[in-house]
C-alpha cells in the first residue's frame, strides 16, 4: 500500500473531542479536518462505532480519515454510548437509542463552524450497518454513505441466524462484546473519573447472548433496523460494498435491486476488511474510489463515478482448498445494475449419473444423514482476524453427504449470483437441519467450497415456524450465497447435502435424515456471459500508519480434534490479536480469545460451547498511568427443549480483583 503524506490541503487532528446529547450524555470523538477549515468549511464524513477510537480501531483510522481530510473532507470518528470514551451505557446493538444518538451527533457537527452542513456516513460492519439504518431516517444533511459488509436484513444475514438455524457465532459475538465493551476510558483522556465510568459499565453489562437468543425467528426485534422492511426510506445516494471472503455478500445484490435512489455495488475477494488492507490481493484503492464518491455526492464536483456500470464484481480463479489466501487470481467484471443481462440461469438436474445438464429426474430416493459433527472444515461463519477462518478442502466433509457431480467441463464456466436448489424432500423428524454446497472438484481429487446455503425445515418461512411432518415431502428452494467464480475446463462442478453442519451451526433438538425424493432435483446456476475488463480501480493508497510497537504478533489458529472413545468433534478457535503498544501515547493492549465449540455424532443434547476472552491494557508511565484486565466467558449447552446461558466477568485494576459478575439463565427453544 502506497503511503501518502502530501495532500492538497494541510491536516489538523483533534484527539478528543466530547460531543454533547440532549440527555446530557457527551460521545467522545476524534476529528482530523484541514488546517483551513473555518475559513473555508467542508463536508464531513462520520463513522459510528462501539469499538474505541482510542486502541480498537485506532491503526485503521489512521490509514483512513487523515487521507480524507488532507482532500478537503472532516473525518469524525465517534464513540457510541457506553463505549471508548463515551458517557453512558449500551444494552444492545442496533437500538432506537443508537440510532437518535446519531441523529443528534449529525445535527451537531452540521453547526460547527468548519462543516458545510451535508455529512456523509461511511463504516464497516456495524458501522456499514448503522449508515444504513441512519439514511433510513432521512436526516437532511446525510447525503450519500458507503456501506461495507453490512446487511439490509438483521435476521437473516447478520451474525445470530442463518436460514433460519442458529449460528454458533451468536454465542461468538456476545462473548466478543462482552470483553471489547467491558474496556476501560482512557485516564489520559477522561481524567480521574475513569474508574467510576468503567465500574459503572461492568455492573450494567448485558448479556446479549440471552436476548438474540429469545428471538428464534423474524419477528420485530429483527425486523426494527433491517432496511428491507422498506427500501424506499432511503433516499441518500449508497454504494454497497462486500468481499467474497465475507459473511455480508448477500445484501449487495439485494440493495441493487431495490433501492429507488442512487446506488452502486462492488464485491471484490476480500474477507471482512476494508478493501485497502484487505486479504486477499488484489486490494484496491478504496480510498481514491471514495473519494470519488464523496466529491460527487457532498461537494457537486463531476468525478464521473455515476456515469460508470452501477455493479462491479471481482470473479475469482480456481486455487486448491486452503484455509485462508494472500491472493486471488481473478478478472473484474461490471454490469449495469442487479439483476444483470449479462447472468443467465442454467438448469442441472440431480441424479443417479451426477449433475447433468438441463432436466432429468432422480429416478430412486436418496437418504442423507449426517453424523451431527459433520462440517468441521467448514471454515469460519465470518472470516474477519486474518487467521485460517476460510473453508479447507471439503473431502472430509462430503464423505458424510450426499453428493451429485457433474463430468469434467468441456469449457470454463463463469459463475456470477446466488445459485439456486430446487429439491423435495422429507424429514424422518419435526425439525431438520439441511445444507447445500457447491464446490470444485480439482482434477487432482481436491474439492474448493465455491458457495453453500443452509435452511432450518422448520423456520422454511423465517416469520412463522413451520414444522416438517415427518415422512411428508416438502418442495424446497434455497439460494446459495452470492458468490463470482470461474470454474475452469477440466474441473467438475459438485452439489453436496447435508444434514448437519457443525461448528457452523448449532444442532437442532433431535437428530434428523432427509430423503430426497424421486423425481426433479434441480440446480439453478448464474452463469455470466458477458467479459472481463481492466481492473477499473487504482493501486492502495493510505494516510501515514499509526506509530505501532508489536510486542507479540498475532497467532490465530484453528485446531479440530477428535475424542475416539465417544466420537465427539470439538473445534478449538484462538482469535489471537498480540500484543501491542501505540507509541505516541503510550497505551498498551492485548487480547486473546479461545472458542470451543463440541458436538456429538448421534446425540444433539450434548452440543455445547465455552468461549473465554482476555483482555489486558494499561500505559506504563506519565499521565494517564493505569493497568486494567478483564476475563469474560460464555458457556452454551442445551436439552432438546431448553437452552442453558452461563457467563461470567472478572475486572482486575492494578492487580486487584474489583468486578465479578456471573449469569445464569434458561432459553425456551422455540424454533431451533
Amino acid at each position: 500500500m502506497r503511503v501518502k503524506t502530501d495532500f492538497p490541503r494541510r491536516v489538523r487532528e483533534i484527539e478528543h473531542l466530547e460531543i454533547p446529547l440532549s440527555d446530557g450524555t457527551r460521545l467522545a470523538a476524534r476529528v482530523w479536518l484541514p488546517e483551513d477549515a473555518e475559513e473555508k468549511p467542508v463536508p464531513v464524513i462520520l463513522e459510528y462505532l462501539p469499538y474505541r477510537k482510542r486502541d480498537g480501531t485506532m491503526v485503521r483510522d489512521e490509514l483512513t480519515h487523515p487521507y480524507f481530510a488532507g482532500h478537503g473532507y472532516a473525518g469524525v470518528r465517534v464513540d457510541m454510548r457506553g463505549n471508548g470514551e463515551s458517557e453512558g451505557l449500551m444494552a444492545d446493538e442496533y437500538l432506537p437509542q443508537e440510532q437518535a444518538d446519531a441523529l443528534e451527533v449529525i445535527e451537531w457537527l452540521t453547526r460547527q463552524s468548519w462543516c458545510t452542513g451535508r455529512v456523509g456516513m461511511m463504516g464497516i460492519s456495524w458501522g456499514g450497518f448503522n449508515s444504513l439504518q441512519l439514511a433510513a431516517l432521512k436526516p437532511e444533511p446525510l447525503k450519500a454513505i458507503i456501506t461495507l459488509c453490512s446487511t439490509d436484513d438483521r435476521y437473516t444475514d447478520d451474525i445470530h441466524y442463518k436460514g433460519g438455524n442458529l449460528l454458533h457465532e451468536n454465542l461468538g459475538w456476545s462473548a466478543t462484546m462482552l470483553n471489547f465493551s467491558a474496556a476501560p476510558p482512557d485516564p489520559a483522556l477522561v481524567g480521574d473519573v475513569w474508574r467510576k465510568r468503567w465500574k459503572a459499565r461492568l455492573d450494567n453489562m448485558p448479556l446479549l447472548a440471552e436476548t438474540w437468543l429469545s428471538h428464534q425467528y423474524r419477528d420485530d426485534y429483527w425486523k426494527h433496523g433491517s432496511v428491507n422492511q422498506a427500501y424506499d426510506d432511503i433516499q441518500a445516494a449508497v454504494y454497497a460494498i462486500g468481499g467474497w471472503g465475507d459473511a455480508y455478500k448477500n445484501s449487495v445484490p439485494r440493495l441493487m435491486e431495490h433501492l429507488s435512489g442512487p446506488r452502486k455495488g462492488l464485491i471484490g475477494p476480500w474477507i471482512h476488511k476494508y478493501p485497502h488492507f484487505a486479504i486477499p490481493d488484489p486490494a484496491i484503492g478504496f480510498l481514491q474510489e471514495a473519494l470519488r464518491w464523496w466529491d460527487h455526492w457532498l461537494k457537486d464536483i463531476d468525478t464521473g463515478i455515476m456515469d460508470e456500470p452501477a455493479g462491479t464484481f471481482y470473479l475469482q480463479d480456481s486455487l486448491p482448498p486452503s484455509p485462508m489466501y494472500r491472493e486471488r487470481p481473478g478478472v473484474w467484471v461490471r454490469t449495469e445494475g442487479w439483476p444483470s443481462q449479462h447472468v443467465k440461469p442454467r438448469t442441472l438436474s440431480l441424479t443417479e449419473q451426477g449433475l447433468v445438464n438441463g432436466e432429468a429426474p432422480l429416478a430412486e430416493s436418496k437418504v442423507i444423514d449426517s453424523p451431527l459433527t459433520a462440517g468441521s472444515h467448514q471454515g469460519e461463519y465470518c472470516a474477519i482476524w486474518f487467521g485460517p477462518d476460510l473453508p479447507g478442502d471439503q473431502r472430509s466433509d462430503d464423505a458424510h453427504a450426499l453428493c451429485f457431480d457433474s463430468k469434467p467441463l468441456e469449457e470454463t464456466v463463469s459463475i456470477l449470483g446466488k445459485p439456486k436448489v430446487r429439491l423435495t424432500l422429507a424429514s424422518n423428524r419435526d425439525c431438520g437441519q439441511l445444507t447445500v454446497r457447491l464446490s470444485d472438484v480439482q482434477p487432482d481429487g481436491q474439492v474448493a467450497r465455491i458457495t453453500y446455503g443452509v435452511l432450518n425445515l422448520s423456520l422454511r418461512d423465517h416469520d412463522r415456524m413451520e414444522p416438517p411432518v415427518p415422512g411428508e415431502p416438502m418442495a424446497i428452494e434455497l439460494e446459495l450465497d452470492m458468490i463470482g467464480y470461474r470454474l475452469p475446463q477440466g474441473h467438475r462442478l459438485r452439489i453436496a447435502v447435508a444434514s448437519a453442519n457443525f461448528p457452523l451451526l448449532w444442532p437442532t433438538p433431535k437428530r434428523a435424515a432427509l430423503t430426497l425424493m424421486p423425481g426433479p432435483q434441480h440446480l439453478e446456476l448464474p452463469v455470466f456471459e458477458g467479459e472481463p475488463v481492466a481492473n477499473p480501480f487504482e493501486a492502495p493508497e493510505s494516510a501515514q500508519p499509526a506509530n505501532v510497537e508489536i510486542r507479540r504478533r498475532a497467532q490465530p489458529r484453528r485446531t479440530v480434534q477428535e475424542d475416539a472413545a465417544t466420537g465427539e468433534i470439538t473445534v478449538i478457535v484462538e482469535d489471537d490479536l498480540g500484543a501491542l503498544t501505540l507509541a505516541d501515547h503510550g497505551y498498551r493492549i492485548e487480547q486473546h480469545c479461545e472458542e470451543r465449540y463440541t458436538a456429538h455424532p448421534d446425540d444433539p443434547t450434548l452440543a455445547r460451547a465455552e468461549i473465554v476472552w482476555h483482555y489486558h491494557a494499561g500505559r506504563d508511565d506519565g499521565p494517564g498511568q493505569f493497568d486494567v484486565s478483564v476475563e469474560s466467558r460464555y458457556r452454551l449447552s442445551c436439552n432438546e427443549h431448553t437452552f442453558f446461558i452461563e457467563a461470567e466477568q472478572v475486572a482486575h485494576d492494578e492487580g486487584q480483583e474489583m468486578h465479578r459478575k456471573h449469569w445464569q439463565t434458561a432459553v425456551p427453544r422455540v424454533a431451533i
